[in-house]
């Protein structure tokens, strides 16, 4: 496998997926305020800025840039992970029966580099469309969990 590094003045973008341990569950979005608030604790300790952000029932899909010198995604990740589970009530904590109790999320995460405009603007496509490709909704802007809800597909791309 190919590694590529970047100098680290340079600020990082990545492209991020994020799943919870049981696909097809639905925990994501009826916990969504609690996912805002880990989220929101998570920046308020460790800057990002966000540029795309969609939450699917299972899974979600993001996009960060970290401050120049900054490579420490994983410790924002396991802060908003720990956050998220430990704000859930018990019931929606436990495994189901007969199982080990693994925790809500998947370990680890998926992180791709973005490696320039083109790349950044198929990613921002990507989780923009990611509900419509789930079948969730016709268009991406209905989609209520979406940095991209009440945008028009050029109003999204474009920036």
């Amino acid at each position: 496998m190919t590694y590529q590094t970047r100098p680290a003045a340079l600020a990082e973008t990545h492209y991020f997926t994020v799943a919870l341990r049981r696909a097809g569950d639905d925990l994501l979005v009826l916990e969504i305020e609690r996912l805002r608030q880990a989220v929101r604790l998570t920046r308020a300790e460790q800057p990002f800025q966000i540029s795309a952000w969609v939450v699917m029932p299972d899974h979600l899909h993001a996009i960060w840039t970290l401050p120049v010198g900054d490579s420490d995604t994983a410790g924002r990740w396991r802060q908003i992970k720990a956050r998220f589970s430990t704000s859930l009530p018990m019931s929606r904590r436990k495994p189901a029966a007969g199982q080990a109790s693994q925790g809500v999320w998947q370990r680890g995460f998926w992180q791709h580099p973005i490696a320039d405009a083109a790349d950044l603007a198929l990613h921002m496509r990507s989780c923009q469309m990611d509900p419509v490709r789930h079948g969730l909704v016709d268009a991406p802007e209905a989609w209520p969990y979406s940095s991209f809800r009440g945008q028009s597909a050029r109003q999204a791309v474009s920036h």
